[in-house]
């Protein structure tokens, strides 16, 4: 048998700073470092992040690392990254724009 690797717990506790989010399962970080590079990034690398954040993670935990405010800004760079998600993002963007939650 060969040597085996380790990867590192996932977990859903999203208030642990050292924890490793399970929506990271393919690009392992911690919820600290992922918060720090949303952060401090460029605007290019901010939206990738946040589209793989809004591409994986549970919808009620993606307002933990943004707003819909800001989602809302960076739409035109980060939704090419949303995947077979983006349909739902847009839908859900579309509704609050007409109920008035979100600028327009």
């Amino acid at each position: 048998m060969g040597p085996t690797r380790s990867n590192p717990p996932l977990t859903s506790d999203l208030a642990d700073p050292s924890a490793i989010p399970y929506f990271l399962w393919d690009q392992p970080m911690t919820v600290g470092d992922l918060r720090k590079l949303l952060a401090t990034a460029d605007v290019e690398q901010r939206s990738y992040w946040l589209g793989k954040v809004l591409r994986e993670a549970r919808d009620t935990d993606v307002w933990r690392f943004t707003s819909p405010q800001e989602v809302a800004r960076l739409w035109p760079r980060l939704s090419r990254h949303l995947g077979r998600r983006r349909s739902f993002w847009e839908f859900l963007f579309r509704i609050w724009r007409d109920q008035g939650l979100i600028a327009g």
